[in-house]
């Protein structure tokens, strides 16, 4: 088995290169680049194939997003479970313990202006679910699935400027389940809108 590629060696999407394209734009907006170098690291973006191709075009600007990562949250199942949804507040980071009732963490109706949000998980006796809407991604290589299991059911394409929940942890004996919405969810959020 082929050993794992770098992240920075990693094959860029049509995502990635949008997202890099769309960060510098906003430079050119706000004069920290002119016209021509515009021209010339939007040419290199759209034929850049790996992160480390990406990286440097928009190494020496500040950040797009302008998010306070917030305080970490904690989340403990216990007896009765926990969970958070509807409209709340996304913080950098996360930490959610399944316990005996399990936690819910629901992102569908968040409004985050974060690019990454690390989120450890622990299943425990009940399990932890996670939500994100469509668009968002995950990266689960830093997932032990214990004996509960991770059940990745989230696609791999990733809207331009959409968060990355980067997660962490164990399954625990229950789990860690992390999907899009259900239908019975998506009619929901249609009515919600």
């Amino acid at each position: 088995m082929p050993d794992k590629a770098r992240p920075n060696e990693m094959r860029a999407s049509n995502a990635d290169r949008d997202a890099v394209v769309q960060r510098l734009q906003e430079a050119a907006g706000e004069g920290r680049i002119d016209f021509s170098e515009l021209t010339e690291r939007v040419d290199r973006a759209l034929a850049a194939k790996t992160y480390a191709e990406l990286e440097p075009l928009t190494a020496d600007l500040p950040s797009g997003r302008s998010a306070d990562p917030g305080e970490p949250l904690l989340l403990k199942g216990g007896l009765h479970g926990a969970s958070r949804t509807g409209r709340w507040q996304v913080p950098g980071q996360i930490s959610a313990h399944g316990g005996m009732g399990g936690v819910t963490i629901d992102f569908t109706r968040t409004d985050c202006r974060l690019p990454v949000i690390d989120l450890e998980a622990h299943g425990q006796m009940a399990g932890v679910t996670i939500v994100i809407p469509e668009g968002w991604a995950a990266e689960t290589t830093e997932m032990d699935p214990g004996i509960g299991g991770l059940k990745d059911k989230t696609t791999p394409e990733r809207e331009a400027g959409a968060p990355l929940i980067r997660l962490s942890g164990t399954g625990g004996m229950a789990g860690v389940v992390i999907r899009h919405p259900n239908a019975w969810e998506r009619r929901k959020l249609r009515r919600l809108s």
